[in-house]
């Protein structure tokens, strides 16, 4: 325990982390401060701010193609907000999501330890963050305006525009840094400051997907940052690596990008498999069923989303024997998310399940992540992918893992762990109307676009014909319900941050795992005395230790 925090105990009990302002006031106390409670909470408030203004821009979109020809807005106009509206939801709020907010928050108090491995790393990766988004509103901002190129920034058109591509290329360079800091500090936590008695089989499941996610942002991140970085050396020396003009080679930039980005897919998805895994069997009153299979599944998606990135370029005119290889693949990774699914339902069945708002958002995660996976596979068959490759089909995929996947994912963890971040309850009844506006919002908005995808309509089009109207109309009033429910569901959850009910109690799910042993919210340094875990990964005792054990604790 720091000095710092001896210096401020109130009648005999510890400061909870919201209390202590340690050498500062104010945002200084926040800004500057290496508690990586207060590091998860700088990131949800950027990250939620972030998926405000993508939202925008989404909406801004779906207006435009609520019919055809120009309705609000000229075909640049909507490629550049189309580019802002997919740079900020992949870099700024979903690929960070989970592990910068929750993993941040709740990893150390979930193995038993007082913090992360690096606080000060932990902190430099938020400044990182925020600096990269810095960079991403300037680009909007500057002469040129912003890119155009699409959130993949393909070349040679991200060579040869001439709006911001290259600050907003740095952007996404500098949020990568930020990444492989918080992977690194996750990996040596894990390894190094598990409380004792908590082997490996005893970590929490949503440690396991944290554990295995980290260790893809720090192998696959790098891979990302060179590939921009020699885009960047090409538009400044007009060095021939990419743009065919040049002497260069476009599907080389598409093999490093994808290398990274389908992995990322992973980053996005395993922590919010890792959420589920905790809420359903909290809410179904059941052990988990099958946990080594859940937490090896992990391990594997990790390995096996590593190996399938060409499986996004059948049409670039690869050799037959990669194309049977990557499609191999692509079917092989679906392997473990599927025991995952199956899992979860075993898990359900019997259960005397209790329908609170994190176990709706969950059970809604798996119904739309199951459809987002099925309609992956589609994709994996060859003939199939060369009939909806580049059509609306693939946007409505990806959102559907994305989105239904780890956007609801990130929702369940804000009504399963919110109350517990900071000792307030929401409004129940709001919560549980907010989530079926959204579930019915989001298949409005999205199930359309596997049909005109599948009639052939193309992605990131401005404008369409006709005979397409009828499901861009759809989807775009499916956006305004979408919105309705988000709009309800963020009132009610900020409005509890000052006017909630609030909570005396320690574990107020019935939750088995460390987080539901301290204070409400957690005090400043999680724990007066370290744990020990027993018999499972959800049995632990909290112990006394005398003067001498502390130290060789510490």
């Amino acid at each position: 325990m720091s000095n710092d925090a001896l210096a401020i105990k109130k009648n005999g009990s510890e400061p909870t982390y919201l209390e202590y302002d340690g050498k500062g006031r104010g945002i200084k106390s926040w800004i500057f401060s290496t508690d990586h409670k207060r590091i998860g909470i700088l990131y949800l408030v950027s990250l939620i701010t972030f998926f405000i203004v993508g939202v925008t821009f989404g909406f801004l979109m779906r207006l435009e193609l609520i019919a055809p020809g120009r309705t609000i807005m000229d075909a640049q106009t909507y490629n550049s907000i189309f580019t802002l509206h997919g740079v900020i939801m992949i870099f700024l709020f979903v690929i960070p999501g989970l592990p910068a907010v929750f993993g941040n928050f709740f990893l150390p108090i979930m193995i038993g330890a007082k913090d992360v491995a690096f606080p000060r790393i932990n902190l430099l990766s938020w400044w990182l963050f925020a600096f990269g988004g810095f960079l991403a509103v300037l680009s909007i901002l500057l002469p040129g305006g912003p890119a155009d190129t699409g959130w993949t920034f393909y070349v040679p058109y991200s060579v040869r525009t001439g709006t911001n591509v290259m600050l907003a290329l740095f952007a996404a360079f500098v949020l990568g840094f930020s990444s492989i800091l918080t992977g690194l500090n996750f990996v040596t936590t894990v390894h190094r400051l598990r409380a004792p008695g908590m082997s490996w089989f005893k970590l929490p499941l949503f440690i396991w997907s944290l554990y295995a996610t980290a260790w893809v942002q720090v192998l696959a991140t790098p891979i990302i940052g060179i590939t921009l970085l020699l885009v960047a050396v090409e538009r400044w020396l007009g060095v021939g690596l990419f743009d065919p003009a040049l002497g260069g080679d476009p599907v080389l930039y598409q093999h490093l990008f994808w290398i990274y980005s389908h992995p990322a897919v992973y980053i996005m998805i395993l922590p919010a498999m890792g959420v589920i895994s905790e809420i359903i069997p909290v809410f179904s009153r059941r052990t988990i069923f099958g946990y080594k299979f859940i937490a090896f599944s992990s391990i594997a998606i990790a390995l096996f989303g590593s190996l399938v990135w060409a499986h996004h370029m059948f049409t670039v005119g690869m050799s037959d024997t990669g194309q049977f290889i990557f499609s191999l693949l692509t079917f092989l990774v679906a392997i473990p998310s599927a025991i995952k699914v199956f899992n979860w339902t075993a898990t359900l069945y019997k259960g005397s399940i209790e329908l609170a708002p994190p176990m709706l958002f969950a059970l809604g995660f798996v119904f739309l992540f199951s459809i987002g996976g099925f309609t992956g596979l589609f994709q994996g068959t060859l003939s199939v992918n060369i009939q909806i490759h580049d059509t609306s089909f693939i946007v409505a995929h990806f959102h559907y893992v994305m989105f239904g996947g780890t956007g609801f994912g990130i929702f369940a963890a804000l009504h399963y762990w919110l109350p517990k971040m900071f000792g307030r309850m929401y409004n129940l009844k709001a919560a549980k109307t907010a989530f079926w506006i959204l579930l019915v919002g989001f298949n409005t908005l999205f199930f359309p676009m596997f049909i005109m995808g599948w009639l052939g309509m193309p992605r990131r089009y401005y404008d369409y014909l006709p005979e397409y109207h009828i499901y861009h109309l759809i989807s775009t009033i499916g956006s305004w319900i979408l919105i309705i429910g988000l709009t309800i569901m963020f009132t009610n959850l900020i409005r509890s941050l000052r006017r909630g009910k609030v909570i005396q109690e320690k574990n107020i799910w019935g939750g088995e795992t460390l987080e539901w042993s301290v204070d409400t919210p957690p005090i400043l340094e999680n724990f007066v005395d370290i744990p020990t875990v027993t018999e499972s990964p959800y049995e632990y005792k909290m112990n006394e230790y005398s003067e001498t054990e502390k130290e060789e604790v510490k």
